[in-house]
């Protein structure tokens, strides 16, 4: 089992508000909304915690002034759609989650400075697609059998480790990885503290990569606007969701990924995100509903 404390959703909400508030006090000053659209399609494997994800999410946002929307329907990936988001969170998908137009409104989003997050299986999503896979960090090869493991925080401080011990104890996959995500410019924040990997068929780097950051999305076109990049590996099941560290480590990443300068619920010169005007003209905020809850409701 993770180390941290199994709550009821009112008493996590006020834990993970003090903690983020604490990692983040710009946040308590913020009037404006940040939009985050949680994407969760999955075209091979599906996991089984991915509805207790997105029920974590939806509840956690209005403590962070964010607003989720969360849907698998792969028609939002349109320019007009993903414009209005702050930053696009994609949660466990596999395989081929999106068509050459989605994938075509997702780099375009990117372009603009649209922020990324992805979570647990998100680095086995678009296998083909090399530039996805840079966004990520890198894409996922393997794991073993689900295991306690040790997790060490390593790196600069960071908010998706700052209601962390040193050392963290996890039950979850300890996932491999083709490439090291350290040599596109990612910084390391978690690693799986290991003494016999055994051997690898790719070198992932040392020590062994398990949640990381980019101060801009890599392998993007050099002329777009820099976002910011969060992945952790960690996830797979649905007590891990429910578990103040593991959360707190997930919504850090994201608060953090939104303190970008092209985050548009806060700067005013944005090309993306809640308040920018979309190509008809009308304010992104405008469009949906930013109630806190979110919606998973095609529009």
């Amino acid at each position: 089992m993770p180390s941290g404390f199994l709550l009821g959703s009112s008493k996590l909400s006020l834990l993970l508000s003090s903690l983020l508030l604490s990692a983040h006090p710009s946040l308590a000053q913020q009037t404006n909304v940040a939009r985050i659209l949680i994407y969760s399609a999955t075209a091979d494997f599906r996991h089984d915690s991915i509805p207790t994800a997105v029920d974590a999410l939806m509840k956690l946002g209005p403590h962070s002034n964010i607003a989720f929307d969360h849907t698998e329907d792969k028609t939002w990936f349109n320019d007009d759609t993903l414009a209005q988001y702050d930053a696009l969170l994609f949660l466990s998908n596999t395989g081929e989650v999106l068509d050459d137009a989605g994938k075509t409104a997702l780099r375009n989003y990117l372009d603009l400075g649209g922020n990324f997050v992805a979570v647990h299986a998100a680095s086995d999503a678009l296998r083909n697609t090399t530039w996805y896979q840079e966004e990520v960090g890198a894409a996922f090869d393997y794991h073993p059998e689900i295991t306690n493991a040790n997790v060490d925080v390593v790196g600069p401080p960071h908010p998706s480790t700052a209601g962390l011990m040193n050392v963290w104890p996890v039950r979850d996959e300890m996932y491999n990885f083709k490439s090291d995500p350290r040599a596109i410019g990612a910084v390391v924040v978690l690693s799986a503290d290991e003494s016999n990997p055994g051997p690898r068929k790719y070198d992932q780097g040392t020590p062994h990569p398990t949640a990381w950051y980019q101060e801009h999305g890599a392998g993007i076109d050099e002329n777009g606007t820099a976002g910011r990049s969060f992945y952790t590996s960690l996830g797979h099941l649905n007590e891990t969701w429910k578990d103040s560290l593991f959360l707190g480590h997930v919504m850090g990443g994201i608060t953090w990924t939104l303190q970008s300068n092209t985050t548009g619920a806060f700067n005013a010169s944005a090309r993306v995100g809640n308040g920018v005007p979309t190509s008809n003209g009308t304010n992104s905020s405008s469009t949906a509903s930013h109630s806190g809850t979110g919606t998973s409701s095609p529009r």
